[in-house]
């Protein structure tokens, strides 16, 4: 089975095992490794993953919505102390968390925010990569290209609300969404020319594919920051809107994305998310190719031939996902 094959049929994954390497960084792991994930932390003097204390409050939780948005999750970021800052704990917790969402045909949307006011991720946790050797500090940045993938790879459309800072890292995570909403108020850049590197989890690559190379050149070689409105009028943003009082605007404009696309035929959204993702990065032939492929999965499925019947009998239609 191809990378293709996998994608199109929903099981691409990775998978981590006891005592083996993952993204060249050696793992201790006992026990059950759900249990374990969200407490790995980087030794600072050995190029591997020890497990600390367990928090009692998670950095980042899910909160699956329910009655009239049933199949809207929301991957909630709540590290207050350190702005969300992207930290071992931190990027454990959010793997494991975006990993389950992988295999989860019960979710139609995911919806990315930030619980800490005026942030919605400020980026490195600097304080943590200061403590690292230079192969630690590669290893964990692999770690974090790996995980703006797995955000990239979810099946179902991805949405980031952009109620505060993304800078560095958190724009990184919210160019991986497919679509990104923002408060005029907030503030984006990949800033990391201004600490002396280039972005490393996926800016580099996302940000020319979303806004146009030179765009793209001029943000990241200045390091700047872009407020939402001007961010919209780049196309970094599909949606900016003022800020209210209570601080989410960007959530509120994300939620009623969510409840756009929630009434959809789940699995033709889901191909649809195929179809635009692989053809982007191929010639016309062959993203026409790939548009057949996953034309054809929709065929057989009981949604398509309820949406025939309901336009027929001039009736909302009722997709099952199936």
């Amino acid at each position: 089975m191809n990378v293709l094959q996998r994608v199109v049929t929903g099981t691409a994954r990775f998978v981590v095992k006891p005592g083996v390497d993952f993204m060249g960084t050696r793992c201790v792991l006992t026990g059950q490794i759900k249990r374990l994930l969200p407490r790995m932390s980087f030794n600072q003097n050995r190029s591997w993953c020890s497990v600390g204390p367990a928090d009692d409050r998670p950095e980042v939780s899910l909160n699956r919505l329910e009655g009239e948005d049933n199949g809207i999750v929301e991957v909630l970021m709540c590290r207050e102390k350190a702005r969300n800052s992207l930290g071992c704990v931190f990027v454990g917790q959010m793997r494991e968390l975006v990993s389950s969402l992988h295999h989860d045909t019960a979710v139609h949307v995911v919806l990315f925010r930030s619980l800490v006011p005026g942030v919605f991720c400020a980026g490195a946790d600097l304080k943590e990569r200061a403590q690292m050797s230079n192969s630690e500090a590669e290893h964990f940045v692999q770690s974090l290209r790996s995980l703006m993938n797995d955000i990239a790879a979810l099946p179902m459309p991805a949405i980031a609300a952009v109620d505060g800072f993304a800078l560095g890292g958190g724009l990184e995570l919210a160019l991986a969404c497919d679509i990104r909403t923002a408060a005029h108020s907030a503030q984006m850049g990949l800033i990391e020319t201004t600490r002396g590197l280039l972005p490393g989890a996926g800016g580099s690559q996302r940000l020319p594919r979303t806004v146009g190379f030179a765009i793209a050149k001029e943000l990241i070689f200045t390091g700047r920051h872009v407020g939402g409105e001007q961010a919209m009028e780049l196309g970094l943003v599909n949606r900016s809107v003022p800020q209210n009082q209570t601080g989410d605007a960007a959530h509120e404009e994300a939620l009623s994305l969510a409840r756009e696309i929630l009434p959809q035929a789940p699995i033709a959204v889901r191909m649809a998310k195929v179809a635009m993702n692989l053809g982007a990065e191929v010639d016309i032939s062959s993203g026409m190719a790939i548009e057949g492929m996953c034309y054809a999965r929709l065929i057989p499925t009981r949604d398509r031939r309820e949406g025939m019947a309901a336009f027929i009998e001039k009736r909302p239609p009722r997709y099952i996902g199936e």
